[in-house]
């Protein structure tokens, strides 16, 4: 048994992360500003802290000498809507540095040896992603650097603050880029949600001929991966002795936005119709440019597979019918109850 703190537990994946630990055995503790919207962390975790970790009194509070472990998930993050309009980079940039500066300076000071960092997809460069078709996101196209958001610099910026203190001070650290993580008990109302919720909770809301909106032309395309799939290729990874990334942790099955609402229109079972709304028609009804990020993204897995002997397989369809059945009995439920 390891005792492990788990960094943003409130938040999704941080979240099914303290649960797969506490499955395995381990004595966890669990930190985040919030508490989760779906559970209770105070059930779940051994040791649950309701904190800001861009606070240093917190950080030296959660991070104590007897921890073998720190999974870093916690973030100021959210999908188009919260990272695209320019609106949130300050908010985006400071506190979730704050958060790694402060965490690591702790790691240091407490002689905590291995953490794993969750970076992200988005700090690939710009100009990798501009054919939808054939987008280059290997690990080793991330430089020149030229990310699309400013969420994207600062996971670029964080992994390397990571890998400088695991220079610098020995610290084992382990780095994923994730590629678009979704699944039950996630955001999906509020601005913050990604594209499988969204659509899922669009088409749940729909009647019979109704249209959802697509932002864009649609013809973007992204990959996906499912929680659980996500949550074992970082255990896997966490626990090889022999490799620390950056690595990529996501979905090859790369889709176009437009079928990927398709897919959730199917599940559905509902005839409903696609409307497609970008350029001057989204800025007059939004009042911001439409925030459809890069032309095309997809895991490129190649590396993880090289180093760990397997990596994920659950087809996109699995994943997003589970999901839309937790969204829809969400919706239900809390419509039921008003």
């Amino acid at each position: 048994m390891k005792k492990i703190l788990v960094c943003g537990a409130g938040g999704f994946i941080g979240g099914a992360m303290m649960k797969r630990l506490k499955s395995e055995g381990h004595w966890v503790r669990g930190v985040d500003i919030k508490e989760h919207e779906y559970f209770n962390c105070y059930d779940v975790a051994d040791h649950f802290v309701l904190g800001d970790l861009r606070d240093p009194v917190i950080c030296d509070e959660v991070v104590t000498e007897d921890i073998d472990e720190i999974y870093q998930f916690a973030a100021d993050m959210g999908g188009a809507g919260f990272v695209f309009t320019g609106e949130n980079d300050a908010d985006i940039m400071h506190n979730s540095a704050m958060i790694n500066l402060n965490i690591a300076e702790q790691c240091v000071k407490k002689g905590i040896k291995r953490i794993f960092y969750s970076s992200s997809a988005c700090m690939y460069p710009e100009y990798n992603q501009m054919d939808p078709d054939n987008p280059k996101c290997s690990e080793d196209s991330a430089y020149p650097a030229a990310p699309d958001s400013e969420y994207g610099w600062e996971k670029l910026f964080s992994e390397r603050l990571w890998f400088a203190f695991a220079r610098n001070h020995g610290l084992t650290v382990r780095v994923a880029r994730y590629h678009n993580i979704f699944g039950p008990e996630g955001t999906w109302d509020g601005g913050r949600e990604k594209a499988p919720a969204a659509f899922c909770r669009k088409v749940a809301r729909c009647s019979e001929g109704d249209e959802i909106e697509v932002w864009g032309d649609g013809k973007q395309t992204r990959s996906f991966l499912y929680i659980d799939e996500c949550i074992e290729s970082t255990r896997r990874f966490m626990d090889n002795e022999n490799f620390q990334g950056p690595v990529n942790i996501g979905s090859e099955e790369m889709i176009a936005i437009n079928d990927f609402a398709k897919m959730a229109i199917e599940i559905s079972k509902k005839d409903v119709k696609i409307k497609n709304i970008q350029g001057q028609e989204f800025q007059d009804k939004y009042g911001f440019p439409c925030p459809i990020g890069v032309k095309g993204r997809n895991s490129d897995n190649e590396l993880y597979r090289s180093k760990m002997g397997w990596d994920p397989r659950q087809p996109l369809l699995e994943g997003m019918e589970i999901t839309y059945a937790w969204i829809k009995h969400q919706i239900d439920t809390g419509e039921s109850k008003q």
